[in-house]
């Protein structure tokens, strides 16, 4: 276990995973958090991080900072992605080895796997074939990550540990209609759209005074603001989804994620993962659910949770990404953690946080 008093620092802890991971320390009562904003500590830039660490002296790291976002963002901005995510892992990895941290929690995705893997995914699976086109740069980035981690491990003997979790929604989500996830931008979409098809425009412009949409804000003509939305699938009769629906996919609600993750830094180590075998490959852990539902049906579960009477659309044209990603978190559950909350439960707290914070 770790020590109440112990310096831990949490990368990225107003992010969706840090600030929930920065919230379950809190609440089993460790004192000497630390967190640093990107205006205030930028992770790309290696000589300031050094410094931190240099000055801060954390005893434990949670790495949850990164540049995250959906299929979209991963395939308009694909060198942000890999440059930045790369230059993050490197400096706080290397910073962490040099300042003599105790342990260190990697967080990854579990993009990581191939496209066309063995389903569930088990932590074997990786390398073993071609990734996803679509958001190769970003799953290349988190593989250097975890190697990073394991070969770190395995030269100097430190502590640090590979998670990686599968899609997370929840508290502090990305709901900008152009970067991010399937989950939050359906439940915005389809929020709108319900509003605009009951004629509620108070809740149109309170939406977009909260998150605007490429500058459009609720203040703009109505005109504008219909437009914006129309060209990202959002009309009063009509919800535009990209792909044929038929792709599975596995929701992790993001504060189980951190109490996983929480629970892997207290009572795991990375002697407990590589075994006693000479090939030490493949220590990540899966977190996830082992469940999976289609986005088509996911899509429902949210419309009827909204009530929103009007279509939705499948744009066939447009790339489902990858047809089925589900974690084997076999590994997981014998290291006695398992989640509790539901895909149906998730989507109705998700549902009534956007609300509570698009006023």
């Amino acid at each position: 276990m770790i020590d109440k008093q112990a310096k831990i620092y949490v990368a990225g802890h107003h992010g969706l995973v840090g600030s929930a991971i920065f919230a379950n320390l809190e609440k089993r009562g460790y004192q000497n958090l630390i967190g640093r904003k990107s205006s205030e500590l930028d992770l790309r830039d290696a000589s300031a991080v050094e410094s931190f660490f240099e000055t801060e002296k954390p005893e434990y790291v949670f790495l949850a900072a990164a540049k995250v976002g959906g299929i979209v963002a991963n395939n308009t901005y694909r060198a942000d992605f890999i440059y930045e995510n790369l230059a993050i892992q490197n400096n706080v990895i290397g910073a962490a080895y040099r300042a003599g941290v105790k342990k260190l929690l990697f967080l990854g995705s579990t993009c990581i796997y191939p496209r066309d893997c063995e389903q569930p995914m088990k932590e074997s699976e990786l390398l073993t074939g071609p990734l996803e086109y679509a958001n190769e740069p970003y799953a290349i980035a988190k593989i250097a990550g975890l190697k990073m981690c394991e070969s770190f491990n395995l030269q100097y003997g430190t502590n640090f540990i590979a998670v990686m979790p599968t899609n997370l929604y929840g508290p502090n989500d990305n709901f900008d209609l152009e970067r991010s996830h399937v989950l939050p931008a359906l439940i915005r979409k389809i929020l709108l759209a319900e509003a605009l098809r009951s004629e509620n425009w108070d809740f149109v412009c309170a939406d977009l005074n909260s998150r605007s949409v490429e500058g459009i804000d609720g203040n703009a003509p109505k005109v504008d603001i219909l437009a914006v939305l129309a060209k990202y699938g959002i009309t009063a009769n009509q919800v535009e989804i990209w792909g044929t629906g038929t792709p599975m996919r596995e929701f992790l609600w993001s504060e189980e994620m951190a109490d996983a993750c929480v629970y892997i830094m207290e009572r795991i180590d990375f002697a407990n993962l590589k075994g006693t075998d000479k090939d030490v490959r493949n220590c990540h852990i899966n977190i996830g659910t082992g469940k999976d539902i289609s986005i088509a049906g996911l899509a429902q579960l949210i419309v009827d949770e909204v009530g929103y009477k009007g279509n939705i659309f499948f744009n066939t044209s447009k790339p489902d990404g990858t047809m089925k990603k589900l974690t084997d978190v076999s590994k997981l559950h014998a290291l006695g953690w398992k989640h509790q909350i539901e895909i149906e439960e998730g989507i109705e707290r998700m549902i009534a946080y956007y609300k509570m914070t698009h006023k």
